[in-house]
């Protein structure tokens, strides 16, 4: 498949866009948000997707399209309109599982935290991810292309994110993208395995 034949596009305020949201939204994240709200994560991410203002919103989504056919997903926004964000939509969409998912985020509160650290000027990349058939198709280097694109329209000067240390191969993907680490977190020892570089590049 070649580069040309990837189709982008702003995302559609519909369920069934959002279903796809959270399912890519759940793959970037390594599994966090079926372990913060349950099996039926897709879904309930899904029902808060379509309004705006928060970090789930369809807003914020560009997908990537071969054959009419969603293949990938990437979702980013400013760090002044990530301030600017609510919860409610997505606390309204949990429902009777808001325990849940209160117990885990006091329970990941110091990886969470790192989300405050995202510089107005940033344009912070939450997630990419591409379907698994097609990785090396080129779907993510058009995603990439597309975010650096929109981060420049809103005036940002960096691209950040975050990154696992243990996913070599996205860190490698963003090395090439000409992306650096700046941080770690945690700054001494992991937390159960689990460090997190945020990585940037200037725009």
């Amino acid at each position: 498949m070649k580069q040309h034949s990837i189709v982008l596009r702003a995302a559609k305020p519909t369920f069934d866009e959002g279903l796809a949201c959270g399912r890519y939204l759940d793959e970037a994240a390594e599994g966090f948000f079926r372990f913060m709200l349950g099996r039926r994560a897709a879904h309930i991410i899904a029902r808060a997707y379509a309004q705006p203002g928060h970090s789930y919103s369809f807003q914020n989504v560009t997908f990537a399209e071969h054959d009419k056919q969603i293949v990938g997903m990437a979702l980013g926004f400013t760090g002044e309109q990530h301030r600017h964000f609510s919860d409610q939509p997505l606390k309204q969409a949990v429902g009777y599982r808001a325990l849940r998912m209160t117990a885990v985020k006091i329970l990941c509160a110091p990886l969470l935290r790192i989300l405050n650290t995202i510089r107005d000027d940033d344009f912070y990349l939450l997630a990419i991810a591409t379907d698994k058939e097609l990785r090396g198709e080129g779907v993510g280097s058009a995603l990439m292309d597309s975010t650096e694109e929109r981060a420049r329209a809103r005036s940002s000067t960096r691209l950040s994110l975050d990154v696992s240390a243990n996913n070599e191969g996205a860190r490698r993907l963003y090395e090439r993208r000409g992306m650096s680490v700046e941080s770690q977190w945690p700054k001494r020892l992991p937390i159960q395995g689990l460090r997190l570089y945020r990585m940037t590049k200037p725009l």
